[in-house]
């Protein structure tokens, strides 16, 4: 498909720039996909990237996933995300923060930045040096913010339970086998939801430290990377990074439920369709990933406190019902339903 600007993920983006402060060695890319229902809103991801194209296709398609999330969570926030490209020993200083800062400044309010892969909280204390459209700083005597991971964690685990309903017909996830893709922030809190409630996990991470040490934390089994996504369970749920399921992988799956917190988990537009003829239900990303934006719009805006986020996070499974619903009625792919209705929610549909 050919766009205006000959990039394979453009989509109508409001706003593409990139940004190089030679002094601080910042390289980095602020994608802006829409403002229709307010700030674009996204978090600031630091990750070596093998060459600048998929720097840009990150930012592209993960911009416009913010778009998709936060319309279907119901926030008045539009979509934008930012990558900052590190060197490969992600090295990451102070003044490259702050020319980092200066940058989401220089937009005027037009998108608003909080901690992702490879920022903390720490970070974003040194980004607000320089601006105010920043969020994810720290909270204090039950304030809203920090790091918004946990939150994402619980709206991930809660979608994954209501996926097992429907697929399984069970109320809990005693019992049952969860194949664990990550062992980061989201993950982690995924993964001890889980424990807590008697799954059993099989886990596996690219850092087989990380992977073990959850495993040990969640009574878990560590597994290679190479054979967590052909694993026989009852969930696959993928928390480490996007664009993994493909027409190869999607043959080679072994569970009856996808659900995980990993961003752009589907390779390419045909992949919903090809996990749904397969008879998979899939929970779609920016859907169930939710919880972490929410905790970040309230703390952005400050229109509530901690009961509202948890309150706002335990919708997730009900928005997640209605697409499995309207997927049932109408024959379509939970991606495709999702997609189609977050595009109306953005006046593009």
């Amino acid at each position: 498909m050919t766009t205006p600007w000959g990039f394979a993920d453009y989509d109508a983006h409001e706003t593409l720039q990139f940004v190089h402060d030679p002094a601080s060695g910042l390289r980095a890319i602020i994608a802006v996909h829409s403002t229709h229902l307010g700030p674009a809103a996204g978090g600031a991801r630091f990750w070596h990237y093998a060459d600048d194209a998929d720097a840009l296709t990150d930012a592209l398609r993960l911009s416009r996933g913010m778009s998709y999330k936060n319309a279907m969570a119901g926030l008045p926030l539009g979509g934008g995300k930012s990558v900052l490209l590190a060197g490969e020993d992600k090295h990451k200083s102070a003044d490259l923060l702050a020319a980092f800062g200066r940058a989401v400044d220089g937009l005027g309010g037009r998108y608003v930045t909080a901690e992702d892969v490879g920022m903390s909280v720490n970070d974003m204390i040194e980004v607000a040096r320089q601006t105010k459209f920043v969020a994810g700083l720290p909270a204090e005597g039950g304030e809203v913010g920090g790091d918004p991971g946990p939150h994402t964690s619980l709206g991930v685990f809660l979608g994954l339970k209501a996926a097992v309903k429907r697929a399984l017909g069970k109320d809990s996830v005693s019992g049952l086998h969860i194949a664990m893709q990550g062992a980061g922030s989201v993950a982690t809190g995924v993964a001890l939801h889980a424990a807590a409630e008697g799954a059993r996990l099989s886990i596996a991470d690219v850092d087989a430290a990380k992977a073990q040490k959850l495993a040990d934390a969640a009574n878990g089994t560590v597994v290679s990377t190479d054979e967590i996504l052909s694993l026989e369970a009852d969930v696959l749920s993928p928390n480490a990074l996007g664009g993994i399921f493909d027409e190869t992988t999607i043959a080679a799956l072994n569970v009856p439920v996808v659900a995980g917190g990993a961003n752009n988990q589907l390779a390419g537009p045909g992949d919903g369709a090809r996990l749904h003829a397969r008879g998979i239900l899939y929970a779609p990303d920016y859907v169930i990933n939710a919880g972490g934006i929410i905790n970040v719009c309230t703390e952005y805006l400050a229109d509530g406190d901690a009961s509202l986020v948890k309150q706002r996070i335990e919708a997730i499974p009900e928005r997640l019902e209605q697409i499995w619903s309207e997927s049932a009625a109408s024959g379509r792919d939970p991606a495709a339903v999702a997609d189609a209705m977050a595009q109306r929610l953005i006046g593009r549909g």
